[in-house]
């Protein structure tokens, strides 16, 4: 049996990142329709899984990779902001964070130095902040 699903499966693209958080997302919807009991919802869940098991069993691979690449494409553009604001958000009791004037550069300075001078280190302009 296992042999003959491997055989079936050979030449199909199968499961990747797009489809697993996919079916995330349906989870949780069919969790949220256990107390919402909306027909959308249901349809959605529906349409969801009809679409899951059409990529993972398309023999189309090429265009089955390039939606799967411009959905990491777009994850990573989003957990990379979160990220980054995250850093952010922890350097902010110790740092200040100043931007250029001129080429808007950030630039990170220590907290409780009082007026200095900053010097971007990109385009070497000089502006007086308190820090």
């Amino acid at each position: 049996m296992k042999e003959r699903f491997q055989r079936f499966m050979a030449g199909r693209y199968g499961a990747d990142q797009l489809s697993n958080t996919t079916l995330v997302v349906l989870v949780v919807l069919m969790v949220i329709n256990m107390f919402a009991r909306t027909f959308i919802i249901n349809i959605l869940v529906l349409a969801g899984l009809v679409w899951i098991y059409f990529r993972m069993f398309s023999r189309n691979c090429q265009n089955r990779y390039q939606e799967n690449e411009k959905f990491l494409g777009l994850k990573n553009k989003v957990v990379g902001f979160f990220k980054k604001e995250k850093n952010i958000a922890s350097q902010r009791k110790d740092f200040r964070i100043y931007t250029c004037p001129k080429c808007k550069q950030k630039i990170r300075v220590p907290k409780g130095k009082g007026k200095i001078c900053v010097t971007c280190p990109k385009c070497k302009t000089e502006f007086i902040k308190k820090s």
